[in-house]
């Protein structure tokens, strides 16, 4: 059911480092708008020193412990792509997540425009199922800390091989 109620974004952080996102109003339930909620979270990723390695991020539709009202669930971080708190491959097989979304900070990006610096990029995968008829969808995002977004692209149909985010992402949810 698409509205035009707005969908609220809250980053939060927990000693500095980002943690999340609570989700208010509603779920996206387009790949635009889960790309518009890309876009927030790559830009997030871009300040100073909150996300220090590539992190991953699961949906979860659970509530927080005394949720504001309107919340309808968070966007966590559930683990890094390498190093001690790497996520393993079929982290999310049992529960298949709405999306995931993989951050990395300005450290871990190669900006596509030599001009920028400091830029944040990020993928958000939306796991199909193809027996079914229902298509992988995803979109990656860069974004400078100032907020100008220096790239944008959404894909519906797509091989999550074709691209090394997409790739890592449904490797982690396979089984």
């Amino acid at each position: 059911m698409r509205t035009n109620d707005p969908i609220g974004i809250t980053p939060f952080h927990a000693h500095g480092t980002l943690r999340g996102f609570i989700i208010s109003h509603r779920w996206p339930d387009t790949t635009k708008e889960w790309a518009q909620v890309l876009v927030l979270a790559v830009r997030v990723a871009s300040l100073p020193g909150l996300l220090t390695t590539s992190t991953v991020f699961g949906v979860r539709e659970e509530l927080p412990d005394d949720p504001e009202p309107d919340t309808v669930g968070l966007v966590i971080a559930e683990g890094t792509v390498l190093g001690e708190q790497a996520l393993s491959p079929g982290k999310f097989a049992e529960h298949t997540p709405a999306a995931l979304l993989m951050l990395h900070p300005p450290a871990e990006t190669r900006p596509s425009l030599p001009e920028c610096v400091g830029v944040a990029s990020g993928c958000v995968l939306l796991p199909g199922v193809p027996h079914l008829g229902l298509e992988h969808r995803a979109a990656w995002a860069e974004a400078e800390s100032d907020g100008t977004v220096t790239s944008l692209v959404s894909r519906v149909g797509l091989d999550p091989i074709s691209d090394p985010d997409t790739a890592v992402l449904a490797m982690l949810l396979a089984a």
